[in-house]
């Protein structure tokens, strides 16, 4: 058993750019712990940060650690790989202490939706099978109606 803290650590991460729209960092907290099932961060989004649109081949848990945020859910049309039209089918707000589930393959988006205060969450990716990588799909989108292009 391994024990470790999310706050107090000078351990921040950066993230690809090109996967959100503002400043965001993370901190790796699987490898505090030795997790071997599952991937687990804390991201901070700043003010009006949020991931662009993916999916996961595993499934994924948020939970709500400060803040305001929202996740989005998204439906594809079309056969494209990076080119096709989207549309929002559920929009949840998440506050401190919320928990959701978001199936693999879900197309989604989650960030702080107040353009004055930062948002954070863990992240927990769960694996899809024993030994699997865990992968994520991201997109270029106008978060309404079509997705452009594959990240």
């Amino acid at each position: 058993m391994k024990k470790s803290n999310i706050h107090g650590t000078n351990d921040k991460r950066s993230v690809n750019p090109d996967w959100f729209t503002g400043k965001t960092w993370m901190k790796v907290l699987s490898g505090k712990i030795k997790s071997q099932d599952q991937d687990i961060y804390h991201v901070h989004f700043e003010k009006g940060s949020r991931t662009k649109i993916h999916y996961h081949n595993g499934n994924q848990v948020l939970i709500g650690v400060k803040g305001k945020g929202s996740l989005e859910i998204f439906r594809k049309y079309g056969n494209k790989k990076s080119d096709f039209k989207i549309k929002r089918m559920e929009k949840i707000t998440l506050n401190e202490g919320d928990i959701v589930h978001i199936p693999a393959k879900t197309l989604h988006t989650h960030g702080s939706v107040d353009k004055k205060k930062p948002f954070s969450h863990i992240a927990i990716n769960i694996l899809p099978r024993k030994n699997a990588e865990y992968k994520t799909t991201w997109y270029e989108s106008d978060f309404k109606s079509k997705v452009s292009k594959s990240i």
